[in-house]
Protein backbone atom coordinates (compact mmCIF):
# COMPACT_ATOMS: atom_id res chain seq x y z
CA UNK A 1 0.00 0.00 0.00
CA UNK A 2 1.35 3.58 -0.96
CA UNK A 3 1.09 6.46 1.56
CA UNK A 4 -0.95 8.80 1.13
CA UNK A 5 -0.07 11.88 -0.08
CA UNK A 6 -0.49 15.32 2.25
CA UNK A 7 1.86 17.77 1.06
CA UNK A 8 -1.01 19.40 -0.78
CA UNK A 9 -3.59 18.85 2.01
CA UNK A 10 -6.30 21.50 3.87
CA UNK A 11 -5.49 21.04 7.19
CA UNK A 12 -8.97 22.14 9.17
CA UNK A 13 -8.74 22.51 13.00
CA UNK A 14 -11.65 22.03 15.17
CA UNK A 15 -14.10 24.64 16.01
CA UNK A 16 -13.92 23.75 19.62
CA UNK A 17 -10.15 24.43 19.48
CA UNK A 18 -10.46 28.06 20.70
CA UNK A 19 -7.13 30.76 19.88
CA UNK A 20 -5.11 29.70 22.88
CA UNK A 21 -2.92 27.37 21.22
CA UNK A 22 -4.34 24.69 23.70
CA UNK A 23 -3.67 20.76 22.90
CA UNK A 24 -5.64 20.66 19.63
CA UNK A 25 -5.27 18.44 16.96
CA UNK A 26 -5.75 19.42 12.66
CA UNK A 27 -7.25 16.89 10.16
CA UNK A 28 -7.00 16.73 6.46
CA UNK A 29 -8.71 14.35 4.17
CA UNK A 30 -6.75 13.49 0.89
CA UNK A 31 -7.38 10.40 -1.81
CA UNK A 32 -7.89 7.11 0.61
CA UNK A 33 -6.89 8.50 3.42
CA UNK A 34 -7.71 10.98 6.28
CA UNK A 35 -4.89 12.72 8.30
CA UNK A 36 -4.50 13.87 11.99
CA UNK A 37 -1.29 16.23 13.04
CA UNK A 38 -0.84 18.40 16.01
CA UNK A 39 -1.97 21.77 15.25
CA UNK A 40 1.32 23.10 17.76
CA UNK A 41 3.59 21.36 15.29
CA UNK A 42 1.87 22.60 11.79
CA UNK A 43 3.62 21.51 8.92
CA UNK A 44 6.75 19.59 10.90
CA UNK A 45 4.02 17.50 12.98
CA UNK A 46 4.15 13.37 12.44
CA UNK A 47 0.93 12.52 10.37
CA UNK A 48 -1.33 9.83 11.47
CA UNK A 49 -3.14 8.21 8.34
CA UNK A 50 -6.55 6.62 8.64
CA UNK A 51 -7.86 4.29 6.38
CA UNK A 52 -11.46 5.69 5.09
CA UNK A 53 -13.31 2.65 6.73
CA UNK A 54 -11.09 3.37 10.54
CA UNK A 55 -11.77 6.86 10.57
CA UNK A 56 -15.79 6.50 9.66
CA UNK A 57 -15.40 3.96 12.88
CA UNK A 58 -13.98 6.60 14.72
CA UNK A 59 -16.20 9.23 14.33
CA UNK A 60 -18.88 7.01 14.91
CA UNK A 61 -17.52 6.08 18.02
CA UNK A 62 -16.94 9.51 19.15
CA UNK A 63 -20.42 10.37 18.49
CA UNK A 64 -22.60 7.45 20.30
CA UNK A 65 -20.25 8.24 23.64
CA UNK A 66 -18.00 4.84 22.91
CA UNK A 67 -15.17 6.60 23.68
CA UNK A 68 -16.46 8.42 26.75
CA UNK A 69 -14.44 7.66 29.58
Amino acid sequence: MRAPDFSQAHWRKSSRSGGTGGACVEVALVVNATGVRDSKLGDASPILPFAPGAWSAFLTAVKTGELDG
